[in-house]
């Protein structure tokens, strides 16, 4: 396991997911990645795809709702930080002993239109735990692609 990040590591990557307006912004190891996809499509494909990448690593995320807090958890992500998150992804992360920093905690993330909550959000109100989130987001990325 590496050794955790150093303050100033940590601001380097989240300086960098502003400066470079990315959706996140991924440490792992010595090897940094940045991604620009919406929504939680990213963070499902590393899961599915490169899982190896999450295992262990540092998450600079802008927004991170249930569903995506769901996605780092079952990839093994060993921090996290985020401009705004959910109560619920936070509830979600302390629920599995993942460290977070957020800068603003909001009730639920909104959806990009601003008429109601996230869709991703929605699809996983009522789950209990990460695993319970996987099938839905599943079937909604399916269903959006």
């Amino acid at each position: 396991m590496a050794a955790p990040l150093s303050h100033t590591e940590r601001r380097q990557l989240i300086d960098r997911l502003h400066a470079e307006r990315c959706s996140c912004v991924i440490r792992s190891g010595t090897q940094i990645r940045t991604f620009r996809e919406r929504g939680v499509k990213d963070l499902y494909r590393l899961l599915t795809e490169e899982p190896e990448l999450l295992r262990g690593a540092f998450v600079a995320d802008k927004v991170v709702g249930k569903g995506a807090a769901a996605l780092m958890i079952l990839g093994g992500v060993a921090e996290v930080y985020a401009d705004v998150a959910s109560t619920a992804a936070l509830a979600l992360f302390a629920q599995y002993g993942v460290g977070v920093e957020c800068a603003l905690e909001v009730p639920q993330i909104i959806n990009r239109a601003r008429t109601g909550r996230c869709p991703v959000e929605t699809l996983c109100l009522d789950c209990r735990t990460a695993e319970e989130c996987l099938e839905p987001i599943r079937n909604f990325i399916q269903n959006n692609s």
